[in-house]
């Protein structure tokens, strides 16, 4: 099984890009992993929030294939602990699902359709996190996931 991270935006900013490089190379331990940044249309800044999050969509359901699991991140998700996380990993694992991606929205969240297509929700937190920090957040808690998955100590370090 192979996890990809996927978030709308820019390159990672430099206070978050150590921690996010560190916890996906641990990843590699567990999985391949693999991060892909789409960039916002290019004429972002002169469409309306529901035309840029329709542009945005469209463009993440051109990259999706068809047998991807899709895991949103969404504040209206199921909230998860560490323990449930690594359980709905290894599920997905003993399911046969060759590819999850784990897509973090732009600014104003997703369209309609990409929440229509995602396969599960999935909230980090009730509170509101800067999109470059719920990178770091998702990286570190696949992380803690996996090494729960092993019975390692990561966990309870």
């Amino acid at each position: 099984m192979k996890l990809q991270f996927w978030t709308i935006g820019k390159s990672h900013e430099p206070y978050v890009k150590e921690g996010i490089e560190l916890f996906t190379k641990r990843i590699t331990n567990y999985y391949p992993v693999e991060w892909n940044i789409i960039a916002m249309p290019k004429n972002a800044g002169t469409l309306s929030e529901t035309d840029l999050k329709k542009k945005e969509g469209e463009i993440v359901l051109n990259a999706l294939q068809k047998e991807d699991y899709l895991v949103l991140l969404d504040e209206r998700g199921k909230q998860l602990t560490s323990e449930g996380l690594a359980a709905f990993i290894q599920s997905r694992g003993n399911e046969s699902v060759k590819n999850i991606v784990f897509l973090i929205g732009g600014a104003y969240g997703v369209s309609e359709v990409i929440i229509q297509r995602a396969n599960y929700k999935w909230s980090l937190s009730s509170l509101v996190f800067p999109h470059q920090l719920v990178r770091l957040i998702l990286a570190e808690q696949v992380y803690r996931a996996c090494s729960i998955n092993r019975n390692e100590k990561y966990h309870h370090s």
